[in-house]
């Protein structure tokens, strides 16, 4: 978003107002939930009147899908690339997700936004560029996999995606453990292991 952009007659959009905003309905949304995030108490915890949210995001589901889709594409250029082996790839691309869902906010809202996204479209919609481009990134995982003779070229793309992804997310979000190199290690083996087996 364009910090010195306008609306037809409204004032400038100053970008340390929109980074407080962001900043304050991201630790409203951890404080409270989804459901019952208020945002004028957005505006007013950020020092803000509520024009100048409204200048920038219509409405709730506005202002989470844009913040979504704008963080989304943050996380998303991080790539660990080619490490040489299937065990290795999996490691640096866990790595890179521990990192994300050691953050105390993401770790706060990301089973709340799950809860809510069958119910609010937009952010079901924001999140879906995000994923398909989690899920091209494995796809290039697993395809360097089979051109190493690592996998068969018939393998579950979809299935190797949950894998990689799904005991992390468990371990560190549902279950709060801290999941440390030794862990991340053991994870990336097995992961490894278990999609060979499939």
């Amino acid at each position: 978003m364009d910090g010195a952009s306008r609306l037809s007659g409204a004032a400038v959009k100053r970008p340390q107002i929109t980074d407080a905003l962001a900043r304050t309905f991201f630790e409203e949304w951890a404080r409270v939930g989804y459901s019952a995030l208020s945002l004028d108490a957005v505006a007013r915890k950020a020092g803000v009147g509520k024009a100048a949210l409204y200048r920038r995001w219509r409405s709730k589901a506005d202002m989470a899908a844009d913040l979504i889709r704008q963080l989304s594409a943050e996380v998303v250029l991080a790539d660990p690339g080619d490490r040489g082996s299937l065990e290795a790839d999996l490691l640096a691309a866990l790595q890179l997700t521990r990192r994300l869902l050691r953050h105390p906010l993401v770790r706060r809202i990301l089973p709340d936004l799950y809860t809510a996204m069958p119910r609010e479209p937009a952010l079901e919609a924001a999140m879906r560029p995000g994923e398909m481009v989690r899920e091209k990134k494995v796809k290039a995982l697993v395809d360097r996999a089979i051109a190493r003779g690592e996998l068969s070229a018939d393998i579950d793309r979809r299935a190797a995606t949950d894998l990689l992804i799904g005991p992390l997310y468990w371990s560190l979000v549902v279950m709060g453990d801290r999941c440390d190199a030794k862990r991340l290690e053991t994870l990336a083996r097995m992961t490894a292991a278990a999609i060979a087996a499939a």
